[in-house]
């Protein structure tokens, strides 16, 4: 089953990252949900304490600003996903090309119409 962290996690259902992970979850993945609020983010806890590692990590999907990123870089890139989705608004060329010279796969797109047409 594919994983994916969910980083920017919020409690407000009108949120999108709210509903990424909601619909997500309806589509039979495994949903980590990052934040920096305790609460839950469509059923599942905001994980505050956000781990070191994350196994079989498939996808990160972005709904934290490019001004917040740089402090979380190297959590980011220590996680080691297959790939970043950079939502709309989250669009980053430093992070993207950091996370390229990895290996990470990088796409700007948005997860609620990736998962919508299949394309997850």
């Amino acid at each position: 089953m594919k994983k994916t962290a969910v980083l920017g996690a919020s409690t407000n259902p009108q949120r999108y990252s709210f509903l990424a992970t909601q619909m997500l979850q309806e589509n039979g993945l495994e949903v980590l949900p990052l934040g920096i609020k305790e609460g839950l983010c469509a059923g599942l806890p905001i994980v505050t304490k956000w781990p070191e590692k994350v196994d079989d990590l498939d996808t990160l999907t972005l709904y934290l600003g490019p001004k917040n990123q740089p402090e979380h870089y190297a959590f980011i890139l220590g996680l080691k996903p297959r790939r970043i989705i950079f939502n709309p608004g989250t669009e980053n060329s430093e992070l993207a090309a950091l996370a390229t010279i990895q290996g990470i796969e990088v796409e700007e797109a948005c997860t609620l119409v990736l998962l919508r047409t299949g394309q997850y």
